[in-house]
C-alpha cells in the first residue's frame, strides 16, 4: 500500500467528528475571565467587626433548635405546601400548552419574558393588586415557572426521536401525532422534571414569606432578624425534612389528592378590590411625567434621571455580582462533583455527599443572602456567596 493509500485508509478509519466542545471551552474561558474581573472590582469588604461571635451564636442555635416557640407553625407549613402545589400545577399546565407551540418565535419570547422575572418580584408586584392572599402566592410561583416549564418541555420535545412521528401518514392530525408519537417518548422526563420543579416551588413558596405571605419564610426571617437562632434553626430543619422526604411521599397516584387538599386548604380566591386593580394598571404603572400631564421631553428627562441614579448602577452591580457568583459556582461544582460521582469514594460517602448537596440547593438563596448579611455586613459578598 502506498503512503497516499495508507493515509486515505487512515482517514477512512478515523473520520473527523465535529463537536461543540471547543465552543464550550472558549465560552467557559471568557466567562472565567469575566468572573475574575468581577471579583477584582466587587465590594467584598466584611463590615462586621466581630463576625466570629455572631457565628458562634448561630452555631449554638443550630445545635439546640427550638421546635415549640413558633406560633402557627403547622399553618405556615401547610400554606407553604399549598402555594407550591397550586403554583406548580398551574405552571405545568400552561408550560405544557406553550411547549406544544414551541416552534413559534413569539411563544419562546413570551416564555423568556415571564421567566426572566424572579418569583419574589412577581410576588411584590401582585401584592399591590391582590394583597396578602393565596392568589398572590400561587401566581408569583406559577407565572415564572410556566415560562421555565415551557422552555424545558419544548426542548425535551425538540430533542426526542422524530422517527415515530415521521412514520405516520401525513394525513394524520397534528394533535394525534403529538399525543401518540411524540409525547410518550418524553413523558418520563416530564414527570422527573415536574418533581424537581415542585421541590423548587416549595423553596420559592418559603421565600415568599419574606414579603409578608404566611409561609415558613415569614417566621424564618423574623427569627433570624431578632437573633432567635434556635427558633430559626428549627424552621430550617423542618424545611430540610420536607425536601429530603420528597422522594418517599411524592407518589404519582397521590398527586390529585395533594392538589385537592392544597386547594381546599388555601382556595385561590381574589380578595382584592377591582378598583385597586384598575388603579394599578391605569395609574401606578404609568410613568410620573405622563401621569402629571407632561410630554415626551419630561418623560425623557425623568428616564435619564432614573437611568443615572438607579437603573445603570443597579444593572452594573447586578452584572458584577452575577459574574462573580457564576465563577464561584463553577469552581464549587468542580470541587463537589466527586462527592456524588461513582468514580470516587464509596456508597456511604456518596450518600453523605448527596445529602450535603441537597442542603445546599434546598436552602433558599434569599435566606442565604440574609444569613450572610447578618454575619458579614452589607457588601456584595453576601450576595455572591448566596
Amino acid at each position: 500500500m502506498s503512503p497516499g493509500e495508507h493515509g486515505q485508509a487512515s482517514g477512512a478509519r478515523h473520520p473527523v467528528i465535529n463537536t461543540t466542545a471547543s465552543r464550550w471551552r472558549r465560552a467557559s474561558f471568557w466567562l472565567a475571565v469575566a468572573g475574575l474581573i468581577a471579583l477584582a472590582i466587587a465590594d467584598l469588604d466584611i463590615a462586621r467587626s466581630s463576625p466570629g461571635s455572631e457565628l458562634l451564636r448561630m452555631g449554638q442555635g443550630f445545635l439546640a433548635p427550638d421546635f415549640f416557640s413558633t406560633d402557627n407553625l403547622w399553618r405556615a407549613l401547610a400554606n407553604t405546601l399549598a402555594f407550591a402545589w397550586q403554583g406548580t400545577a398551574l405552571a405545568a399546565l400552561f408550560g405544557f400548552l406553550m411547549a406544544m407551540a414551541w416552534h413559534h418565535r413569539w411563544v419562546r419570547g413570551f416564555a423568556a419574558s415571564i421567566r426572566a422575572v424572579h418569583e419574589l418580584f412577581w410576588g411584590l408586584l401582585l401584592l399591590q393588586v391582590a394583597g396578602l392572599s393565596t392568589v398572590t402566592g400561587v401566581l408569583a410561583i406559577a407565572i415564572p415557572y410556566a415560562g421555565i416549564f415551557a422552555k424545558v418541555f419544548g426542548e425535551f420535545l425538540e430533542e426526542a426521536d422524530p422517527s415515530p412521528a415521521n412514520a405516520l401518514p401525513v394525513s394524520r392530525q397534528r394533535l394525534s401525532v403529538f399525543f401518540y408519537a411524540r409525547l410518550p417518548l418524553v413523558w418520563q422526563a416530564f414527570k422527573a422534571y415536574g418533581g424537581y420543579r415542585l421541590e423548587c416551588a416549595i423553596r420559592a413558596s418559603a421565600i415568599l414569606g419574606f414579603i409578608g405571605l404566611p409561609t415558613l419564610g415569614f417566621h424564618l426571617e423574623t427569627a433570624f432578624r431578632e437573633g432567635s437562632y434556635d427558633q430559626g434553626a428549627a424552621l430550617l430543619y423542618l424545611f430540610f425534612a420536607i425536601i429530603f422526604t420528597l422522594r418517599w411521599w411524592l407518589r404519582p397516584a397521590l398527586i390529585p389528592v395533594y392538589l385537592l387538599a392544597a386547594i381546599a386548604w388555601a382556595p385561590p380566591l381574589f380578595t382584592g378590590r377591582l378598583d385597586t386593580l384598575v388603579r394599578f394598571v391605569t395609574v401606578d404603572l404609568v410613568p410620573v411625567p405622563l401621569r402629571q400631564g407632561g410630554g415626551l421631553t419630561e418623560l425623557w428627562q425623568w428616564f435619564a434621571m432614573l437611568w443615572q441614579q438607579q437603573l445603570w448602577p443597579g444593572l452594573w452591580q447586578t452584572l458584577v455580582l452575577g459574574l462573580g457568583a457564576l465563577l464561584l459556582t463553577g469552581l464549587l461544582s468542580l470541587l463537589l462533583f466527586p462527592l456524588i460521582s461513582p468514580l470516587f469514594g464509596n456508597r456511604a460517602s456518596r450518600t453523605a455527599g448527596h445529602g450535603l448537596l441537597v442542603v445546599m440547593r434546598t436552602t433558599p438563596e434569599f435566606f442565604l443572602a440574609f444569613f450572610f448579611l447578618i454575619l458579614l455586613g452589607p457588601s456584595m459578598l453576601p450576595g455572591i456567596l448566596a
